[in-house]
C-alpha cells in the first residue's frame, strides 16, 4: 500500500481503532489544562514575576494556551510540530521520536517534499501517531530570532490553511542547535500571541510541549507577561 493510501486510511480511521495502534499512553486535549486553569491551580507555587506592565490582560487568550511537560508523540490532537532537519528524513531528539512513533510511511511522504529550508514549514500525515498531522519546521542553528519567528509563523499558517484547531510545539532549536532557552521562549510566546490576536476564532489550543524542567520554569515565568491573568 502506498503512503498516500496509508495516510488516507489513518486520517479516516475511528479514534478508538487508532488508539489501539499506539504503543504508549495517549494524552487527549481535555487532560491538558489551559494556561488559565494551570495558573489558578498552581499560582501558589509558581514564582510570581512583575512582568505584566506592558501586556494587557486577555482572559480569552489564556484559554487557548497550554504548557505541558511530556512526550509530544502521545498527544491526540490535530497536529504536532516536528523540530526537523533540512532533509526531513528523520534525526535525533524529537525528530527521531516522531518518525519512530509514526512509522515508515512518514519518511516516505517526507521524501517527496524535497527538504525544507530554515524557517519554512511543511505538513504531512501523522500515520500511527495519535495526532492527525505533523508540521515539520527547521529551526536556526544559534540565536537567530527572525528565523525562529518564521518557524512559528509558518507552522501556524499551515495549521490555519488546513483547518487544524489544535497544535503542539516543542522547544524549537534549543537542543543541539544551541538557541538559548529563554530567548527562544520569548520568540515562541510573542509570535503565537500575535497570531492568536489576529486569528481568535481559528485556533482552539496551542500547546507548548516542554521536555526539561528548566523550560517549564521559563515558560511559567514568561506566560505571566505574555498571557497575563491578573
Amino acid at each position: 500500500m502506498s503512503f498516500e493510501e496509508e495516510k488516507k486510511k489513518f486520517l479516516n480511521m475511528p479514534v478508538e481503532e487508532k488508539r489501539a495502534l499506539y504503543k504508549g499512553q495517549v494524552i487527549t486535549l481535555d487532560q491538558i489544562p489551559t494556561w488559565s486553569e494551570y495558573w489558578n491551580e498552581n499560582k501558589s507555587t509558581i514564582a510570581i514575576k512583575d512582568l505584566k506592565k506592558t501586556e494587557e490582560i486577555d482572559e480569552d487568550l489564556a484559554t487557548k494556551i497550554s504548557i505541558w511537560q511530556g512526550d509530544i508523540t502521545s498527544l491526540e490532537i490535530d497536529a504536532i510540530v516536528n523540530a526537523a532537519n533540512s532533509s526531513l528524513l528523520g534525526g535525533g531528539g524529537v525528530d527521531g521520536a516522531i518518525h519512530r512513533a509514526a512509522g515508515s510511511n512518514l519518511k516516505k511522504e517526507c521524501a517527496t517534499l524535497r527538504g525544507c529550508r530554515v524557517g519554512e514549514a511543511k505538513i504531512t500525515g501523522g500515520y500511527m501517531l495519535p495526532a492527525k498531522y505533523v508540521v515539520h519546521t527547521v529551526g536556526p542553528q544559534g540565536e537567530k530570532p527572525d528565523k525562529l519567528k518564521e518557524c512559528y509563523e509558518n507552522s501556524l499558517a499551515l495549521a490555519k490553511e488546513n483547518n487544524l484547531r489544535t497544535i503542539a510545539f516543542p522547544c524549537i532549536s534549543t537542543g543541539i542547535y544551541g538557541y538559548p532557552q529563554k530567548p527562544a521562549a520569548k520568540v515562541a510566546l510573542s509570535t503565537v500571541k500575535k497570531f492568536l490576536l489576529k486569528n481568535k476564532d481559528v485556533m482552539d489550543r496551542v500547546i507548548f510541549c516542554l521536555f526539561l524542567k528548566t523550560d517549564k520554569d521559563i515558560y511559567e515565568e514568561l506566560l505571566q507577561k505574555y498571557f497575563a491573568l491578573e
